[in-house]
């Protein structure tokens, strides 16, 4: 969610008014760049914790200091920062795995040296279990957003303090049907989507929140922040038709103003209605290019089309290098011809339970927030997607490490309907040793649940585009 984070580019209409039908065209030419699958890229959000002390909230000096020494490191990947203090990587497009993963890890190193001069570490978790947590940021853009998310309850202070995950982005694909079509990819998206919920579900709800016992608490937090921001269009719908029609519904978040002023805060006001009505309405003026651009970026639904496709749902993984099971998992089912059919396959059993409803609100996504793989039909679509996976990452030229990081991720949790988070729920409930020891070990959760994923790389194939939005 960085805050000047690019929109995909638009005309400029500062000059002459935006109508409906331009609104529609932009929004229609910008989702879904189609072509040969080629690009691979992974954005990572990160929990910035004491070394000694991680129960405890840093104070905003010291957090400050650390953004400071990691933006002062000579980095590849763009380095931002989440309202509550949490850093985020965002690779470059690579052409390969291998260099989508070398990047990133080469990157982590140097940002985790700087941190652990200060006595700080990363930790990946989909949600801080830290309470009463401070926003660290304050600028016009998330002031407006904090008070467009609190008329609807504290899921959105919650998102944008506290949560963290990994975001995969592959290429939309061809123009044409089949496999590697954007039409069966963006179909393939969401159904699978929810198998990624499950799989890689490392926010467990605590028991006196709002999610108890839910093993992706996050996925809670996104489904509730706004009655539509967070939401997928209808599967049904022809998918450029199905998220133009989505944009403009959506209600605009903020109207931003020239200058450090505050950002005027509309209710009920859709960009489609302010097209409409221009001046007439909260925002006092007519929309321009540029505030549909922003807009867009506003807009936070679980798979997100910004020429590429942006995966959003995954919680952010354990250990070191846990994070490289889902970027390879998913260049895998997604960029090899035969892993994608297979997991096509997979997943269209799960279409049933996906029903009318959009994600994440229907009771396939549901069921695998609250669930994970305890559920025996996301468990079966989760091994088939494995094996497959691990056939194709050869072909995709995958290195040996990596291949064994997936093989042994599936072997931990895949084959014993498990997930990170019953790790991460185990750890904080032991209570041995007191919370000093407990929180001590839960700095270091899961290390030696994804040690293995630590590296390697052969010679990959490709993937998409990294254009960042705002994330939340």
């Amino acid at each position: 969610m960085p805050e000047n984070s690019p929109a995909p580019s638009a005309p400029n209409a500062e000059d002459d008014p935006l109508t409906e039908a331009a609104a529609e065209d932009i929004v229609h030419g910008i989702c879904f760049k189609t072509g040969p699958p080629r690009l691979l890229g992974a954005e990572l959000e990160w929990l910035v914790l004491d070394a000694e002390r991680p129960w405890l909230p840093l104070p905003p000096e010291r957090l400050n200091a650390a953004h400071a020494a990691a933006r002062a490191l000579p980095l590849n990947s763009r380095l931002t920062v989440e309202p509550g203090g949490q850093l985020e990587l965002s690779s470059a497009p690579a052409d390969s795995l291998t260099a989508c993963l070398d990047g990133l890890r080469s990157d982590l190193t140097a940002v985790r040296g700087a941190l652990d001069a200060q006595g700080l570490v990363l930790r990946g978790l989909g949600q801080d279990p830290r309470t009463q947590l401070e926003r660290l940021l304050s600028s016009p853009r998330y002031d407006a957003m904090e008070a467009h998310f609190d008329r609807t309850g504290p899921a959105g202070r919650a998102m944008m303090r506290s949560s963290a995950s990994v975001q995969v982005c592959v290429d939309a694909g061809h123009e044409e049907p089949g496999p590697l079509g954007y039409g069966r990819r963006w179909h393939l998206a969401h159904l699978l989507g929810a198998v990624l919920v499950a799989v890689f579900a490392n926010s467990p709800g605590r028991r006196d929140g709002p999610y108890p016992g839910w093993r992706c608490a996050r996925q809670g937090i996104w489904s509730d922040i706004d009655p539509r921001r967070a939401l997928a269009p209808p599967l049904a719908a022809e998918p450029r038709a199905g998220w133009v029609r989505h944009a403009l519904d959506t209600e605009v978040m903020c109207v931003r103003a020239p200058g450090d002023g505050p950002w005027t805060v509309p209710s009920g006001l859709s960009f489609r209605d302010w097209l409409r009505a221009g001046p007439r309405t909260a925002a006092g003026r007519r929309p321009t290019a540029e505030d549909l651009e922003y807009h867009l970026t506003t807009l936070f639904p679980p798979v997100r089309p910004r020429g590429h496709l942006e995966l959003r749902m995954i919680d952010a993984q354990p250990g070191e290098d846990g994070w490289l099971v889902p970027v390879a998992l998913v260049h895998a089912l997604f960029d090899d011809p035969g892993a994608a059919e297979t997991a096509y396959r997979a997943v269209k059993a799960l279409a049933d339970a996906y029903g009318s409803q959009c994600a994440p609100r229907n009771r396939l996504w549901r069921t695998a927030a609250r669930s994970g793989l305890a559920d025996p039909e996301l468990r079966t679509a989760a091994a088939v997607c494995f094996r497959a996976a691990a056939e194709a990452l050869p072909r995709l030229g995958a290195g040996r490490e990596v291949q064994d990081a997936v093989g042994a991720f599936a072997e931990r949790y895949v084959r014993r309907g498990r997930c990170p988070a019953d790790d991460a729920e185990a750890e904080a409930e032991s209570g041995a040793g007191g919370r000093a020891g407990a929180a001590a070990r839960a700095v270091k959760a899961h290390a030696t649940a994804t040690a293995t994923a630590g590296a390697g790389t052969g010679e990959h194939r490709r993937r998409p585009t990294v254009a960042k939005g705002p994330r939340p």
